[in-house]
């Protein structure tokens, strides 16, 4: 059964396109709605202390995506990169008539909102990325502009997780035995250790409610004669990730452009130029076998990647919040919150981003 907060409302709602599970704050049903999209191995669980925290005047929900928390399980084309999600959020906003919207994304859902920037900015109050997913994927490309090491893909897509870990997932692992457990992964890569989460047992839950297979995380997976001998399948979440499927070059043409917030963690681990998810850097480190080397794969350049894309946007604020990881509306919530807050309201004024 999921574990709500007290003051946090859930509801099913219905979509043209699916069941959609939304989180809300209890009797706060006016303001501007402020939309949250959670990360990969997570669900909306992960948002409801930001939620309780926003002040009146502000609208809170999050939701689900596809395959992850009580949203309908309904399965993931990674061939259209992030845009069965992006559709998905399209969709809710429609029903619950939430133009113009406050669109906050984490990680993955970072990379969901940027999606729906392109299809519709005029829709868009504002936009907050948190620790957000490279504009060019994850793995398998070099330099600041996303040149694809290998026509293929190879060191992104499904084959890149880790099977022990997607094993413990499916099996409802809910222990601490093992680095590769779902709650030591979040102790020691979504917040910076050693801080503890409240509500850890509520947020292992929210991981454990992703689906595996296929369909689902980590995607099915392709294999290739180059090293790492894994490229992109067609189908579930990493392989909405591959840079052959999502792929945002350039922001200019966008318009309007509503400002963009964004936040990352200053020692982030999962989204970084220095990824411990990133094959090649793995590689560099000995981690993985064969590595053929810098020159033909070097680690990808996440963050230098996502500031050459904004960059080309230009309505854009950067803060990089200290002493926190991939997650820092868990481990440092007052610092994301005096970020978050001033944004949200000079974007209510209309007083933009600023650089």
């Amino acid at each position: 059964m999921t574990t709500l907060l007290p003051g946090i409302v859930a509801d099913r709602v219905e979509t043209k396109r699916l069941r959609i599970n939304v989180l809300s704050v209890e009797s706060r049903s006016d303001g501007a709605p402020v939309l949250f999209v959670h990360g990969n191995v997570s669900s909306s669980l992960f948002w409801q202390d930001t939620m309780l925290a926003l002040p009146t005047g502000l609208r809170p929900l999050a939701m689900d995506l596809r395959g992850f928390g009580d949203t309908e399980p309904a399965p993931v084309d990674a061939t259209r990169g992030l845009s069965d999600y992006a559709d998905d959020l399209a969709a809710l906003i429609d029903t619950l008539e939430l133009v113009p919207v406050h669109l906050v994304g984490w990680s993955m859902g970072g990379g969901v909102v940027l999606r729906h920037l392109l299809d519709a900015p005029d829709r868009i109050a504002s936009l907050t990325l948190v620790d957000p997913v490279s504009p060019y994927g994850f793995g398998g490309t070099r330099g600041s502009h996303g040149e694809l090491l290998d026509p293929d893909g190879a060191g992104s897509g499904a084959g890149a997780a880790n099977p022990e870990f997607v094993r413990r997932l499916a099996e409802n692992d809910t222990g601490s035995d093992s680095p590769l457990s779902p709650r030591e992964v979040l102790l020691a890569q979504y917040v910076k250790p050693p801080f503890v989460p409240p509500h850890l047992d509520m947020l292992v839950e929210s991981m454990l409610s992703t689906r595996t297979g296929d369909d689902h995380y980590p995607g099915d997976a392709a294999t290739t004669d180059t090293w790492p001998g894994i490229r992109p399948g067609r189908r579930g979440v990493l392989n909405t990730m591959a840079p052959q499927h999502f792929r945002i070059d350039d922001l200019s043409s966008v318009q309007p452009k509503p400002p963009i917030l964004w936040l990352r963690g200053a020692d982030d681990v999962i989204v970084s130029d220095t990824s411990l998810h990133d094959l090649a850097y793995l590689g560099q480190l000995g981690a993985i076998p064969g590595w053929p080397g810098a020159e033909v794969a070097p680690p990808q350049p996440m963050v230098a990647q996502t500031r050459a894309v904004l960059d080309t946007y230009g309505n854009y604020r950067e803060v990089v919040i200290p002493d926190a990881g991939h997650g820092p509306h868990l481990d440092q919530p007052d610092a994301f919150r005096a970020a978050l807050l001033p944004h949200l309201q000079a974007s209510a004024d209309g007083t933009g981003a600023g650089r």
